[in-house]
């Protein structure tokens, strides 16, 4: 895996290095009355069920990130936002290399589909949609372990 290119500045004639860095991304776990996770079901590819979440801009902190990803995909104002993990393998999104920051919340509000999102559901360990894209499955995993409840099919 190349981590490095040149290029050749138009001015002067010299190399410059260009380095590839991963993309930091921000996704949320958002709790719903009854023990439920919200889910979208994504419009762009890779297609399948994802937590709500997106790429961090600019001037912008991972919180910060989360808070606006979950209000553009589920139209939810988010409470107690809590870190729960960072997940960084290189192969996490088809895409490119990006590493998330995963945050739990509880939602505030009603789930609507929008921006990105195609649907939108609520879903508890026992009922988990398919197919789920990215590593969201293992991040989910995690979640109900760490509330004490099973993985769906473990």
């Amino acid at each position: 895996m190349e981590k490095s290119g040149k290029l050749s500045c138009p001015g002067c004639g010299r190399d410059i290095r260009i380095y590839r860095n991963p993309f930091p991304t921000a996704d949320v776990i958002i709790e719903v009355g009854g023990g439920g996770i919200v889910m979208i079901r994504r419009k762009n590819p890779p297609d399948g069920w994802a937590l709500p979440g997106g790429f961090v801009d600019w001037g912008e902190s991972l919180e910060e990130a989360a808070v606006r990803e979950a209000k553009e995909e589920t139209g939810l104002l988010l409470e107690e936002l809590r870190q729960f993990h960072t997940y960084s393998k290189p192969e996490r999104d088809p895409r490119f290399h990006t590493v998330s920051t995963v945050f739990v919340a509880r939602g505030k509000g009603t789930p609507i589909a929008r921006d990105d999102a195609r649907e939108i559901g609520v879903f508890s360990h026992e009922n988990l949609p398919e197919p789920i894209a990215f590593d969201h499955r293992e991040i989910i995993g995690d979640y109900f372990r760490f509330k004490g409840k099973p993985k769906k099919g473990k």
